[in-house]
């Protein structure tokens, strides 16, 4: 198996209407979503192979989710239905700068030990999950722990972190448990909007990087938007890579987990991480263009 999702399965609303606030819109579309689960999804389509262990609601949204996967090609093996708990989702706005969203917590939180067997760590290459997954218990401890065995079995591990207050109100315990998967030496993703959420306006870019290189994480990507994507590797001069042109935005729900996906893709094909970055903005560049999952034929576009 390529890479182990875990953690952040919901239902995205993301509104029908461009450039209003959740306040504004009047109508949403409903699409699988949750940044792990868009990262399952899109790995897939690109031809990786992927599980994906999560929990959702007894209800109709839950099974909307198990349809949606099944679509997609995916299996749903490791994806529990947690009784008395509804399926989690998120109301987005549709905008093409850093949208507005309201969260609505369910039973994504609720990750349980029996859904990450041994057989599953120890032929993973790559353990990824999200600050959302790590964000409430008892998934938080149930990630933590197969983290650390995944990190001992000599799997690579992967975060995203993806903070706001939202869904992690408590910012000292979100660091304190961000630091600690870092000294498992992940491959790193932070949004600029996500590190400001965390570290506030005072931090500059290398301040990010070297706190992240402190905490244990060698390779740092923090993406720009517009901006493109810095690459910081521990040791190593910070490189910049300029995003894809686009002419129009069509929605930018999603695009850093399209930017992850081919990041870790080319992670997986013993790429080096300045191709890496270079295929995960050309994924960033493809999601951008649609509302929804990137296309089946994003994968002709990635260096193999």
């Amino acid at each position: 198996m390529d890479i182990l999702c875990v953690g952040e399965i919901l239902v995205d609303f993301i509104g029908a209407q461009y450039g209003k606030t959740i306040a504004t819109t009047e109508s949403y579309n409903r699409f699988l979503g949750g940044s792990t689960a868009n990262l399952a999804v899109n790995a897939n389509t690109i031809g990786l192979a992927v599980d994906l262990v999560a929990s959702v609601g007894d209800d109709g949204l839950g099974q909307y989710i198990l349809d949606e996967l099944n679509v997609f090609g995916l299996s749903t093996a490791h994806i529990t239905k947690i009784p008395n708990q509804p399926t989690s989702l998120i109301f987005v706005s549709r905008s093409n700068e850093t949208p507005d969203f309201v969260p609505v917590r369910g039973a994504d939180a609720h990750i349980l030990d029996t859904q990450i067997s041994d057989d599953i760590i120890n032929k993973v290459k790559v353990f990824h999950t999200s600050c959302f997954a790590l964000s409430q218990e008892p998934a938080r401890s149930v990630i933590m722990r197969k983290a650390k065995q995944a990190f001992s079995s000599g799997c690579k591990l992967s975060i995203d972190i993806n903070y706001a207050t939202e869904i992690w109100p408590d910012k000292e315990q979100a660091v304190a448990f961000i630091k600690a998967y870092c000294t498992f030496n992940p491959l790193v993703k932070i949004s600029a909007d996500d590190a400001k959420r965390l570290f506030g306006d005072v931090a500059s870019y290398n301040d990010i990087f070297t706190l992240f290189h402190s905490y244990g994480a060698d390779v740092v990507c923090l993406t720009l938007g517009s901006e493109g994507v810095m690459l910081a590797q521990k040791g190593k001069e910070t490189v910049h890579k300029p995003a894809i042109k686009i002419d129009e935005v069509i929605d930018v729900t999603g695009a850093g987990d399209a930017f992850w996906s081919g990041f870790l893709y080319g992670y997986i094909k013993n790429h080096d991480f300045e191709q890496c970055v270079s295929n995960g903005l050309k994924l960033a560049h493809i999601k951008l263009q649609r509302v929804g999952h990137i296309p089946e034929s994003t994968s002709r576009s990635l260096t193999l």
